[in-house]
């Protein structure tokens, strides 16, 4: 490939795709309107930035696919992000900077066609299962995965629907350039309204959407606030190519193609599966004939769906042929079935069962083992796997409590030897999660648990030997912090952090016995979050606690590296002068509605004569080509109104309608400008506040109010790490703004 040949569409992978240099973009127009990609343009030449422009938007897919400037040296795209940067002579990036942007296993593409890509950093780790891997145990290896400093993506939706109904979010997986999820995505507004499940794959390091799969009929979005269903997060697992899951509540399990959601295979005899593991290219799933029907939502979650002793299918399939290894029959707590290198174990209402990997044949069954006498739809025991131990919390108490203020009570841990079944010791379990599965985790060698339940817990964690029980450590929280409660779902841990959620995401750190607290991020009610590549992924929530502060959408964020802001940015002048920068009004333009709700106090009211309703019939209408526009403001002759994913400000003749002229910016314009002597200012998504001459559109100036100019994927369009609203504050000649989205990032 030449530095004029266009890049062939099967050389650029989904995700975000970062083409240096605005010639020959013919075909990354086609790619974008294809899906499954977010592509931006950058190029020095102002001339041929504006000319791409309207090419991209004659073709429909402006947002989709943007072009701006830059300075020619330094990329304005945040680290680790890119799944492609396509580099044109005549720049001055160095191999360096293009390894920046792009993400790992990402690709950089040279002038003179070579291209490189980008190792995977040591230290990073997947996320396969709901709870990590087959072992249950829900530990990342990840040793990047540190307190969250830093945005790294946000996407849609901005909330799940409805805090006193099921969550929105059943399930999230991660593999090692991609994260799957099973999403309602149906409106928020009612919901009584029909849900809409969604299978979703993003781009792991962007959070570009790469495709989406239609679930038929899921469990009842209706289903009451704080009832699970506790095995829904199991019905979802990723590897690399393939991602296995249920496409209906009670359908038979599918393998699908992970880079483009294609079936290709659905097995037979699977209906009604209710949880999936895989290991060593074989499927492991607990299939039930026999559910309640669900009739009446609430008296259904009360009285009907307890775990029943009705037998489950314990099932072994070949996962590339779909032969049936093996099946047992058998009752089986849910969320306990668990695979090692040799054993399958889960617990049958009963005791510990442990069956041979390749035959399904009994091996050994331990003891009675207690566990809470009914299994309510939120909750789930726990059955961990850790070397040549077998670990079981059974929330005798835990199990039925419903108040958020439950304390310590008589439940315990067993641990087993894997060999033999037999007890190697047992140990009070305190309560964690809240209306939840519970925690227990093995890192650094030792088994984890604290009361984190109630608010009137102190929070001690415990680490114990896995092979005696004998306390190692135990310490307190070393930092003051207030919670209620647990948030609705168990805890997550790396070897090096316990993440709890007693108020936002706590990193517990294991060596050291603090606790960072980060009351402005949580997970998603029922599954929680998923600490992965690098990241902490939190699903949406319905939460309304520090609504000020907290997160919305699906965050990925990520922690301290090196400096937040480079050196030689410093020195780059925030102000850029444009062709009207000299111009002087030469007298003032009468401004009807000159600003967001109309004044600066925002009241929302005119003196203006606006005659009364038998008075007032349309006079004209505009079509600015669709998609979400923006309240309009009003002043000298003209309307002005943005079309806030086209990233573009419109001037419209008020007398006519016409289009006067319009304005294409570098990000979203999410609302209405203000008016003031003639000149048109607002604020933009891509981090800058415009200043256009009210009469033709001509830049007049504009100031980044970003510390830098670097941009991250945020609600599936590039936007800077620091965005400006729209509708900028103008008062006695000064005009104030606000640049950023979170006190406690970047």
């Amino acid at each position: 490939m030449t530095a004029c040949t266009p890049v062939g569409a099967a050389e650029v992978p989904d995700g975000l795709v970062v083409q240096v240099g605005a010639d020959d973009i013919d075909s990354l127009v086609q790619l974008a309107a294809e899906g499954g990609r977010l592509i931006q343009v950058f190029d020095t030449d102002a001339n041929k930035v504006a000319a791409a422009r309207e090419l991209v938007a004659e073709a429909g897919v402006y947002g989709t696919m943007a072009v701006d400037r830059f300075d020619g040296e330094h990329l304005p795209i945040i680290d680790d992000s890119a799944a492609a940067v396509i580099m044109r002579s005549d720049f001055s990036i160095d191999s360096g900077e293009a390894m920046r942007v792009v993400r790992p296993l990402g690709v950089v593409v040279f002038p003179d066609g070579r291209t490189e890509v980008k190792p995977r950093p040591a230290g990073l780790d997947v996320w396969t299962h709901y709870l990590h891997d087959p072992s249950n145990n829900a530990v990342s290896k990840d040793t990047v995965v540190a307190p969250p400093r830093r945005y790294q993506w946000v996407g849609s939706p901005r909330y799940s629907r409805h805090h006193d109904r099921m969550s929105s979010v059943s399930a999230v997986v991660a593999t090692e350039e991609r994260v799957f999820s099973i999403v309602d995505e149906a409106l928020p507004v009612s919901i009584l309204l029909p849900p809409r499940w969604r299978l979703v794959a993003r781009d792991a390091f962007s959070g570009v959407v790469l495709w989406k799969k239609p679930i038929d009929k899921w469990a009842p979005h209706l289903w009451p606030l704080k009832n699970g269903p506790a095995n829904l997060p199991r019905r979802l697992v990723a590897q690399e190519d393939r991602v296995f899951v249920t496409l209906s509540f009670d359908g038979p399990v599918s393998m699908l193609d992970a880079a483009t959601g294609d079936v290709v295979r659905t097995y037979a005899d699977t209906e009604g599966a209710e949880e999936i593991l895989f290991r060593d290219g074989v499927l492991y799933l607990v299939i039930v004939r026999d559910r309640p029907s669900l009739t009446s939502l609430s008296p259904a979650a009360r009285n009907q769906f307890y775990w029943q002793e009705t037998p489950r299918r314990i099932m072994a399939v070949d996962a590339d042929s779909g032969k049936v290894l093996w099946a047992v029959d058998s009752p089986a707590l849910p969320v306990t079935l668990t695979v090692g290198d040799e054993r399958v174990l889960f617990h049958d209402g009963k005791s510990v069962v442990c069956l041979n990997r390749d035959t399904g044949d009994v091996v050994w069954k331990s003891q009675p083992i207690e566990r809470a006498e009914v299994i309510q739809s939120f909750y789930a025991p726990t059955l961990v796997l850790y070397d040549n131990v077998v670990l079981f919390s059974g929330g005798e108490t835990a199990g039925v409590q419903t108040g958020s203020w439950y304390m310590s009570g008589k439940d315990t841990m067993t641990a087993l030897s894997l060999e033999d079944g037999r007890v190697l010791w047992q140990a009070p379990h305190p309560p964690s999660g809240y209306r939840s599965a519970e925690d227990l985790f093995v890192a650094k060698g030792l088994v984890w648990t604290g009361e984190t339940t109630s608010g009137r817990a102190v929070g001690v964690f415990t680490g114990r030997d896995p092979l005696t029980g004998e306390i190692k450590v135990a310490f307190p929280p070393d930092v003051d912090t207030y919670w209620f409660h647990h948030r609705c779902y168990r805890g997550k841990a790396t070897e090096n952090y316990l993440l709890t959620s007693r108020t936002g995401t706590e990193f517990i750190d294991i060596e050291k016995h603090s606790w960072d607290i980060n009351d402005w991020v949580r997970g998603a009610c029922l599954y929680g979050v998923m600490p992965a590549n690098g990241m902490l992924y939190a699903p949406q929530h319905p939460c309304a606690c520090y609504l000020e502060s907290k997160l919305s959408g699906f965050n990925a964020v990520a922690p301290a590296k090196g400096e937040r802001i480079p050196a030689w940015a410093t020195k780059v002048a925030r102000l850029e002068k444009g062709e009207a920068y000299d111009w002087t009004p030469t007298e003032d333009v009468a401004a009807e509605w000159p600003t967001y709700r109309h004044d600066g106090e925002r009241s929302g009211g005119t003196t203006a004569n606006v005659g009364i309703d038998d008075q007032i019939e349309v006079a004209w209408e505009a079509n600015l080509g669709g998609g979400k526009l923006t309240p309009p403001v009003a002043g000298g002759g003209l309307v002005f109104v943005a079309a806030v994913d086209r990233h573009t400000l419109y001037a419209v003749d008020q007398e006519s309608g016409e289009v006067r002229w319009h304005y294409t910016t570098g990000g979203r314009i999410d609302s209405p400008p203000t008016l003031y002597r003639g000149r048109v200012l607002f604020g933009c998504r891509d981090g800058y506040v415009y200043c256009l001459r009210m009469k033709d559109g001509a830049l007049i100036w504009r100031f980044r109010g970003a510390p830098v100019d670097q941009r991250m994927v945020a609600w599936e369009q590039l936007e800077s790490v620091w965005p400006i609203h729209g509708s900028v504050l103008v008062h006695d000649g000064r005009l104030y703004t606000v640049a950023g989205r979170s006190l406690f990032l970047d």
